[in-house]
């Protein structure tokens, strides 16, 4: 029995035709482009995921760091005002003494 109408004869046809040399050929660099490509993209996506994890671990380090600089400078600012109070009161002494 025929097929119901030309159109589909020819398109059946069509797709149980062998490629040819070039097409095959061409399909098959297409086909390990895409492949690469995805190994590709696979492989950013894991360094992404690492860059985040590695970022999260040192901005951590930097609040650290920077909430250790703050109290440094607390630190630092609290024995100055002592010193200062100290030569003042030195210089007091000094001073009434000469008086």
């Amino acid at each position: 029995m025929a097929s119901s109408s030309p159109l589909a004869s020819i398109a059946d046809d069509s797709q149980l035709l062998p490629l040819s040399d070039g097409e095959s050929s061409l399909s098959s660099v297409i086909y390990e482009l895409s492949q690469q490509v995805q190994s590709g993209m696979e492989n950013m996506l894991k360094m992404i995921s690492e860059i985040d994890q590695s970022s999260g671990g040192i901005i951590e380090e930097i609040e650290k760091c920077k909430d250790s600089a703050l109290e440094r400078k607390r630190t630092l600012e609290e024995e100055k005002e002592r010193f200062q109070k100290a030569a003042y009161s030195v210089l007091d002494m000094l001073n009434n003494r000469e008086n």
